[in-house]
């Protein structure tokens, strides 16, 4: 199953990149391909919540409900989808002081089945998949600039 891992510096302290991050619902306001993040469950560190966003190249509106467990003292997030398109879609968030401001990290675990998906197609899922990855780290750091 395909790795993605991407970061960015966000000249900003953890503490604030961190919180803007746990507030998932405010997504689709800086993340165009997010069309709707409900909050179904939000207990603790827990969070579970249900995703809509659209591929445009597929032409198709994907769904998942995700987990996620925010480690505050490490400022980390583990999430994984529990039932939607995705096969397979978990991984981490990370977000660690740099001398510019927030490393932020991010390694996601994913299988999006097709059928009769070629290797073409697995290429274009792959280069999609880490590009919404940058544009979300891009879109976080747009969201600490407005404040």
């Amino acid at each position: 199953m395909p790795v993605i891992e991407v970061e960015k510096v966000i000249p900003a302290p953890p503490d604030v990149v961190y919180a803007a991050a746990k507030d998932i619902e405010r997504f689709p306001e800086f993340m165009p391909n997010v069309q709707t993040v409900e909050i179904l469950e939000r207990e603790g560190s827990h969070t579970k919540s249900r995703w809509a966003g659209r591929v445009e190249e597929f032409r198709r509106t994907i769904a998942w409900v995700e987990e996620d467990d925010w480690d505050d003292a490490r400022r980390a997030c583990t999430f994984r989808a529990t039932e939607g398109d995705w096969d397979k879609y978990d991984g981490v968030w990370t977000f660690d002081e740099h001398p510019d401001g927030t490393l932020v990290y991010l390694k996601l675990d994913y299988d999006f089945n097709v059928p009769l998906i070629g290797p073409l197609i697995r290429g274009l899922l792959a280069k999609l998949v880490k590009g919404n990855s940058e544009e979300m780290l891009e879109g976080l750091a747009r969201r600490v600039a407005a404040g």
